[in-house]
C-alpha cells in the first residue's frame, strides 16, 4: 500500500472506532444516574456514621451535566473497547509476522480480563478508601464534608484505572522475559519487595479494621505476580531447551 492508502485505511478505522464510542457514550448517558447514586452510597455511610454533614455538591450550572458527561464518556470508551481494540489490530495486523500475531492475541486476551478485574477490585474497595480519608476528618458539629462532584469523579476515576493497571503489570514483566530482558530467575528474586509493595497498596487501598479485603487484595496481587514469574521461568525452560537443540550436532548418515 502506499502512502496515500495506509491513511486513507487509518481513517477509515478511526471514523469505524469514533462512531462505536460515541455509540456507547449515549447510551451509557442514560445510566449515569444510576452510577451517580452508586457513588453516592459512600456519602451517606460517611454521614450516617456521625462524621458530620456530608454531600456530594454541584458547585457550577453545568456541572451536573459536566459529570454525566465525563461518567458517559468513560463507560462508553470501555464498553467499545473491544471494537476500537480491534480496528487498532486490523490496521497493524498485515505487518506483524506470524509470531508476532500469536504474542500480540495473547497479550490482548490475558490483559482484558485482568484489567476488568482490577476495576471491579477498585470498586470493591472505593467506599472503604472513602470511608478512610473522612476518618481524619475532626469530629465535632463545625466540621462537615462536601464533596464536588468533578473531583469526586476524577478521583474514582483513576482509582479504578491505577488498580486495573496493577493488576496488568504483572503481564509486563512476562513481556520483558520474553524480551530478554529479565529472566524468570530475577522475577522471582524480588518476591519480598513485591510482597512489600502488595502490602502496602492493599493496608492503604482497605481500612484497617477490615483485614479480609486487605488480605484478599494482597493475596490476588501477590499470586499474579508469582504466575508471571512461573510463566516467565517456564518460557526460560523452553529457551534454553530449544537452544539445546540448535547446539546438538546431527548424527552423520
Amino acid at each position: 500500500m502506499s502512502l496515500a492508502q495506509h491513511l486513507v485505511e487509518l481513517r477509515r478505522r478511526f471514523m469505524i472506532a469514533a462512531i462505536a464510542f460515541i455509540v456507547c457514550m449515549v447510551a451509557a448517558f442514560f445510566i449515569a444516574d444510576w452510577v451517580i447514586d452508586q457513588l453516592d452510597n459512600p456519602i451517606d455511610v460517611i454521614a450516617a456514621d456521625g462524621h458530620g454533614e456530608a454531600a456530594l455538591t454541584f458547585t457550577r450550572i453545568t456541572m451536573a451535566f459536566d459529570m454525566k458527561l465525563r461518567i458517559a464518556a468513560s463507560i462508553g470508551l470501555i464498553l467499545s473497547g473491544p471494537i476500537w481494540i480491534w480496528q487498532l489490530w486490523a490496521y497493524i495486523m498485515p505487518a506483524m509476522t506470524k509470531k508476532e500475531k500469536i504474542y500480540t492475541i495473547s497479550f490482548v486476551g490475558v490483559a482484558v480480563p485482568l484489567f476488568f478485574g482490577g476495576v471491579a477490585t477498585g470498586w470493591f474497595v472505593l467506599p472503604h478508601i472513602i470511608e478512610v480519608m473522612a476518618s481524619f476528618v475532626p469530629d465535632g458539629a463545625s466540621y462537615n464534608q462536601f464533596f464536588e462532584a468533578s473531583y469526586y469523579w476524577d478521583f474514582v476515576f483513576k482509582l479504578l484505572l491505577t488498580v486495573g493497571i496493577a493488576y496488568v503489570l504483572p503481564l509486563f514483566l512476562v513481556i520483558l522475559n520474553l524480551a530478554g530482558v529479565m529472566t524468570g530467575r530475577d522475577i522471582l528474586k524480588g518476591w519480598r519487595i513485591a510482597v512489600l509493595i502488595a502490602s502496602v497498596f492493599a493496608a492503604v487501598a482497605t481500612p484497617g479494621s477490615d483485614i479480609v479485603s486487605m488480605l484478599l487484595l494482597a493475596a490476588i496481587l501477590v499470586v499474579l505476580y508469582l504466575l508471571a514469574a512461573g510463566v516467565a521461568m517456564l518460557f526460560d525452560r523452553r529457551r534454553r531447551k530449544r537452544e539445546g537443540d540448535l547446539m546438538t550436532p546431527t548424527a552423520a548418515p
